[in-house]
């Protein structure tokens, strides 16, 4: 905590800290757990795409999970190998496709016949077969936000599990498209076996079903402790579809984004002020919902600790922004020693879906990231100024 707070007096805060240890301890974990069959791990850009996180694990063997032109681009740039990458997503762009197919990916996950046939027809334009895979929505129970439950029937995500022959029949009659994977992506931040269980026997049975199958992909989604209680791993989870998956020869890719980088992020903010009100304490911070969305967006928690330990007067307090919106905070009901105006304090568990889904709102620049080896720190994404915040911005004269 003394080295945290030592960063934040050199860089100034906010800022987001990642552990490299912590990366690479949870990818092999992950990668461990798959040991007894073929796999092909595909990190989840879109959990947190830093190029230098990216580095570390595509160090590490990992291949990429992409959903768009941009993440596709900061996987070509760091030269993973693009039979190592797989693009997902609902909604990609016929440029975006292009692009890929040029790349020669390893697939794309198809949500659609209609994407299919966009896909064959680019193809066929560049004298190629592209390998695709199906993404099924399994139609399965969740017991997570609703905005995370990709998996359900009433989603805008995959081909129905009983469309999905269908679909396989008419794209067999395409001259430029192979099918060779089934996919399932089914949600985020399940704490639960049984879904992925579910998923995993429907994307089976439709495996003995199509013959030429090589890839199983299970997606991500398995969720973290965000306090004291206790997840399954993707050890427990290994231990359950390996055996079935076994009997199909295939590989199977699993696309972990929060399980790799959630746990090895911090944000670290600054003690603005102390507001006692009538019915609730506020201490004002300097890192925003601009910042770290989460708690604002789907009532996320996450434990939030003093750097500096203090003794006296604990209060219960929510810990706010500078943002102009009631929405802008990082816990509610939180219980601390009284913190200093000056100290620092640090939002645990913000590796994943942090910075990647920070903004500009109300003007602010983004904050910089940093990445801890060892006993040394380096900047991995500088703080941004007032003048990038205008950088792409021009004055127009005839209005």
């Amino acid at each position: 905590e003394a080295e945290v707070s030592k960063i934040a007096e050199s860089v100034g805060t906010p800022f987001y800290l990642y552990s490299k240890k912590s990366i690479v301890y949870n990818y092999r974990n992950i990668d461990r757990a798959f040991a007894q069959i073929p796999h092909l791990i595909c990190y989840a850009l879109k959990a947190n795409s830093n190029l230098n996180i990216c580095k570390i694990l595509a160090e590490e063997g990992c291949g990429a999970d992409v959903v768009s032109g941009g993440e596709l681009y900061k996987a070509v740039y760091l030269g993973i190998n693009p039979q190592k990458i797989v693009f997902d997503g609902v909604g990609k762009t016929e440029d975006e496709i292009i692009y890929a197919v040029k790349e020669g990916l390893l697939l794309f996950n198809v949500e659609s016949y209609q994407e299919i046939e966009i896909i064959n027809k680019i193809a066929k334009r560049f004298k190629k077969i592209v390998a695709v895979g199906l993404r099924i929505n399994p139609d399965v129970d969740l017991d997570v936000h609703p905005y995370d439950a990709t998996g359900i029937g009433i989603s805008k995500f995959g081909i129905s599990f009983e469309d999905a022959i269908d679909v396989y029949k008419k794209t067999k009659k395409l001259g430029n498209i192979k099918i060779v994977g089934l996919h399932a992506h089914i949600g985020s931040q399940i704490t639960k076996l049984e879904p992925f269980i579910e998923t995993t026997s429907k994307l089976i049975s439709l495996a003995e079903v199509i013959k030429e199958i090589k890839y199983i992909d299970i997606g991500g989604g398995l969720g973290i402790p965000y306090g004291d209680e206790k997840v399954p791993t993707y050890s427990d989870l290994a231990r359950l579809i390996i055996p079935p998956l076994k009997k199909l020869n295939v590989t199977v890719i699993i696309e972990p984004g929060r399980t790799i980088v959630g746990s090895s992020g911090i944000l670290v903010s600054k003690v603005l002020y102390f507001k006692k009100m009538k019915e609730k304490n506020f201490v004002v911070v300097d890192a925003g919902m601009n910042d770290f969305v989460r708690p604002g967006l789907y009532g996320a928690f996450h434990q939030i600790i003093p750097l500096t330990e203090r003794q006296g007067e604990e209060i219960t307090a929510d810990i706010v922004g500078p943002i102009c919106e009631l929405s802008d905070f990082l816990g509610k009901n939180i219980k601390m020693a009284k913190p200093e105006v000056g100290s620092f304090i640090a939002v645990k568990d913000t590796g994943a879906y942090g910075f990647s889904m920070s903004s500009n709102y109300n003007a602010r620049p983004r904050a910089p990231e940093i990445i801890v080896d060892k006993k040394d720190f380096f900047v991995a994404r500088e703080r941004e100024t007032y003048k990038d915040l205008i950088k792409t911005e021009r004055i127009i004269k005839e209005i």
